[in-house]
């Protein structure tokens, strides 16, 4: 028996999210973005089928990325309109009981103090079920709705990133001690002064007094997740997350992605298994290898080209409107996504990525088509590679869940793949079985729980 894959279900609350063309369709309800019923059925439903969570992307800007226009963002509804991923975690929490709930927010949105205690709060009400996917924004429209002229540079977001982060380190961990509360009602004390502390933080770009205004939440630190595959973004990584988002074009790059942050992290004073690796896939599933590849063409119907080359684009920083597809990507210089194009040049040694090449890529190389037998064959050979779980994108929502969940998580089940049940405790103890509930010991947020720790001595 194999260990089990962690599957959590990728979406976006928005019209149009990774299968650009797909709001079109009659069997799914993207465009009922709005509505809360679709969030909470779509929740229970990745609940009776024991996903470990729901994985929310979001965007704070849309830019004038494709023909020097905004126009097919608008027209085709690509990550625009977006609504704020946690609040509807937030709604969410009293419709599930087990599921996860990760959400994007950027270090530009939100002020640290006030993310903290959110994230606090959120994790509070679920009983320690939050995860933060840690974005640093490339979108010049986000940088300018947030009072910027231009982009922060793309290494200069990391070194923001990581003061973003120690503040809310220094807030969830360092501020209050675990014994802080004492509930006293006769003595009429509800918690100790001497047990909670500022945090006195001076930085390069923030001052934050403290103490953090919420208790300590059932995990403290949610579960850190960091998708940026960059050089900067890899480095990041390897110091601050638990899990890392990987959109790998085949196993084999997968290793070696895999093998290169795991390096990192090994450098950065943490060991290798500190770090999971979600790779980002999506499934079409038949009863026979026929069915699923018709299935697949007729989804491939619905899929707008161009809005696939309009969202790569974007976040590579490249119009791709404006250029010949067929250009190397090394042609131009690229302060977005760096990784994904690195992604695809692991995945094809000796070959320079084409614009074209990122185009296509995003819709069919993370496809897998298949019988539930062949797709578990596919998912043994990436566990092989290496990777911990699975960001299962959709085409249709929530039938793309619903048709996995039905067809292929039996399979996966009878092979060890997929949880039968939710074990107990919060996401991080589910995610890191056998490990304590707090944050690895050589994790940069721990210092600030020994800091804690000494000064209730």
């Amino acid at each position: 028996m194999r260990k089990r894959l962690i599957f959590n279900a990728f979406s976006m609350n928005a019209v149009s999210h990774v299968y650009h063309g797909l709001w079109r369709h009659p069997a799914t309800r993207q465009t009922e973005l709005n509505q809360l019923s679709t969030w909470v059925d779509l929740a229970r439903t990745l609940e009776r089928g024991r996903f470990d969570a729901l994985f929310l992307a979001d965007v704070i800007g849309v830019d004038k990325g494709h023909n020097g226009s905004w126009d097919i963002y608008l027209k085709e509804g690509i990550h625009f309109p977006a609504n704020d991923p946690s609040v509807l975690a937030a709604a969410l929490i009293g419709a599930t009981n087990q599921l996860g709930l990760m959400f994007t927010s950027s270090i530009l949105q939100a002020h640290p103090f006030d993310f903290a205690r959110r994230v606090s709060t959120l994790d509070h009400l679920s009983g320690g079920r939050i995860g933060w996917n840690i974005v640093t924004s490339t979108s010049r429209n986000a940088a300018a709705n947030f009072g910027f002229t231009e982009p922060v540079p793309h290494d200069e977001r990391y070194r923001w990133a990581d003061e973003y982060v120690e503040i809310a380190y220094k807030l969830w961990e360092g501020s209050w001690d675990d014994d802080a509360v004492l509930l006293d009602r006769d003595g009429r004390v509800y918690a100790d002064p001497h047990r909670i502390r500022p945090i006195d933080h001076a930085g390069s770009r923030y001052r934050v007094a403290g103490p953090h205004l919420t208790t300590p939440s059932p995990q403290r630190t949610p579960v850190l997740i960091q998708a940026g595959s960059s050089r900067a973004g890899r480095a990041f990584a390897a110091r601050n997350a638990e899990a890392t988002f990987l959109v790998c074009l085949t196993p084999q790059a997968a290793g070696t992605a895999i093998g290169d942050i795991r390096a990192e992290l090994v450098q950065a004073g943490r060991r290798p298994e500190d770090l999971l690796f979600f790779q980002g896939l999506s499934f079409v599933v038949g009863s026979t290898e026929e069915e699923a590849w018709r299935q697949s063409r007729a989804i491939d119907e619905y899929v707008s080209t161009d809005g696939l080359a309009a969202h790569v684009g974007r976040d590579l920083g490249i119009d791709f409107g404006l250029l010949d597809p067929n250009k190397p990507v090394a042609d131009y210089q690229i302060e977005g996504l760096q990784g994904f194009t690195q992604f695809f040049e692991e995945a094809n040694p000796g070959r320079k990525a084409r614009l074209i090449d990122l185009v296509t890529a995003m819709s069919y190389n993370g496809r897998i088509v298949g019988t539930p037998e062949q797709i578990a064959d596919h998912l043994e050979a990436w566990q092989d590679a290496g990777i911990d779980g699975v960001n299962v994108a959709y085409q249709t929502t929530p039938g793309s869940f619903v048709e996995f969940i039905e067809h292929v998580m039996p399979e996966l089940r009878q092979r060890g793949l997929a949880q039968r049940e939710y074990a107990p405790g919060t996401l991080r103890e589910r995610l890191f079985p056998g490990r304590p509930a707090l944050l690895a010991e050589n994790h940069p947020a721990t210092r600030f729980r020994q800091r804690r720790s000494q000064a209730a001595e």
